[in-house]
């Protein structure tokens, strides 16, 4: 089974993110802001993508995406940015930081699905 994990700070979008990939037959790990994600995904893991919010306390996604690459344990996970912010600039700043994707909110659960999907594809390949 896929193990996913996703760091989003809004309890309520989380969960509904966690039930999406549950419902679509992915295991699933949460994290409530970016440091806790880069524990988990060392602790936790192998994980097979991780999703992370770009504006979390604590660690924002670009600085938790970063920590993962550097570290050859989870530097191959494939990581895609969940964000309200569309602008060229972040969306560049989170592809630098090494994403593989970038997800605008708000977003459909298919388009959702079938992001993780291609990435997982892509990365399998």
């Amino acid at each position: 089974m896929t193990r996913i994990l996703i760091a989003e700070d809004d309890k309520d979008i989380r969960e509904l993110i966690v039930i999406t990939l549950q419902f679509n037959g992915f295991d699933v790990v949460s994290a409530e802001d970016g440091a806790a994600a880069v524990s988990k995904a060392k602790s936790e893991g192998p994980f097979d993508l991780i999703l992370m919010d770009v504006r979390m306390p604590r660690m924002t996604g670009y600085e938790a995406c970063r920590h993962l690459k550097e570290d050859a344990a989870t530097r191959d996970i494939p990581v895609i940015f969940l964000s309200a912010k569309g602008q060229e600039s972040e969306i560049q700043t989170g592809m630098d930081a090494g994403a593989s994707q970038y997800i605008l909110k708000p977003f459909a659960p298919d388009v959702l699905v079938n992001t993780i999907n291609d990435v997982l594809n892509k990365a399998q390949s």
